[in-house]
């Protein structure tokens, strides 16, 4: 008896699914005139936004890195593991590699020494820091804030006479390039290639920007890795000419004391001890010069192993790639963004009226 009622309990219960779905049906068919509105609104305002839309230039660079000093036979045998799968744990000691590589292309101190770059527009020039806020309409917004309508960023200023307020302006381009315009992709870890895509509404920016930026973190990326080398050669450089000097000092010495002693009665063999004494220092610095000059041309062959080299693959040619907001999406995106949002707000209206009765 009880299983009969609970049978007949969820029949009632289906049969109200059933007769609610068609007073739902029913309730949002008769609203169709609203709805076809809302939607033919929202299409116009689509197509509005679609013709009004600046285009999206993107701006792609890639680059290769090549470093020697990571080569020879151990980094052939850890190249033969990792073809097998195995994972050594070995990092050839560089810091710049990678992600980390990618972080310095991402990074403030490489993006805003980017902004600072100079280049020739329209015939003037200008930093990328000033085209940026020119494309962005800043002096506009600024007109009304006396500490920003001069504000300028002139270029080859240095970093270092900035002020507070010049700092948060660079502070927000960076802010809005690292969010929105600037992404830098490696397609795999064993693959030294990197691609950089800058992205904005200025075709000359994003092309400008794009090549600084790599111009910017080269010069960075080099001067760091062959940093070491570059001041052991200068040492070895330095004791090389202070020897040689000396040793040019000893064999005039020499000379010298040979003319002094020049027919000297043999008996006076005292007289012929600065002359010795000097030839000692000659020969003493003969071989520690021979031995410097041998150890700077080693540094010279150690430098350019330390010395990356960074190879541009393919750089940013006008006309760059552009993305439009078409007129055909701007309609069909507004019209149905439109027409849900009126859908859901005539639900919820009727669900609040059911509630409340």
């Amino acid at each position: 008896m009880e299983e009969n009622k609970r049978v007949t309990k969820d029949v009632m219960t289906l049969k109200e699914i059933i007769k609610d779905s068609k007073e739902w049906f029913f309730y949002v068919l008769s609203k169709w005139k609203i709805i076809v509105i809302a939607g033919f609104t929202g299409a116009i305002l689509g197509l509005t936004y679609s013709v009004f839309k600046k285009p999206i230039y993107t701006a792609t660079l890639s680059f290769a890195l090549e470093d020697e000093k990571g080569g020879g036979g151990f980094g052939s045998a850890l190249g033969l593991a990792s073809s097998f799968g195995f994972d050594l744990g070995v990092n050839g000691g560089s810091i710049f590699t990678g992600s980390n590589l990618a972080e310095l292309l991402k990074s403030r101190a490489m993006v805003e020494k980017t902004l600072l770059t100079d280049i020739t527009y329209n015939n003037k020039k200008i930093s990328l820091a000033e085209l940026y806020i020119q494309d962005q309409d800043w002096r506009e917004k600024w007109k009304d804030k006396p500490n920003l309508a001069k504000l300028q960023f002139l270029p080859k200023i240095k970093r270092t006479a900035f002020t507070r307020v010049q700092d948060s302006i660079l502070g927000s381009i960076y802010d809005a390039l690292s969010e929105e315009s600037l992404s830098v992709l490696q397609r795999d870890k064993k693959i030294s290639i990197i691609n950089i895509n800058v992205s904005s509404e200025n075709e000359l920016f994003s092309k400008f920007f794009c090549e600084a930026l790599v111009k910017e973190v080269s010069k960075f990326y080099v001067e760091t890795k062959s940093k070491k080398a570059k001041e052991n050669m200068r040492i070895l450089v330095r004791q090389t000419d202070s020897i040689r000097r000396e040793l040019n000092s000893a064999i005039t010495g020499v000379a010298l004391a040979n003319d002094n002693t020049f027919n000297l009665n043999p008996a006076l063999n005292v007289r012929r001890v600065p002359s010795a004494r000097r030839q000692v220092d000659v020969q003493a610095n003969t071989a520690i010069l021979t031995e410097l000059i041998k150890q700077s041309e080693l540094a010279k062959v150690s430098l350019r192993k330390e010395t990356p080299l960074i190879q541009i693959i393919d750089r940013p040619i006008l006309p760059l790639k552009k993305d439009r907001f078409g007129k055909a999406k701007g309609i069909v995106i507004g019209g149905f963004l439109a027409g849900l949002l009126m859908l859901l707000g005539l639900v919820l209206k009727r669900i609040l009226d059911i509630n409340y009765k």
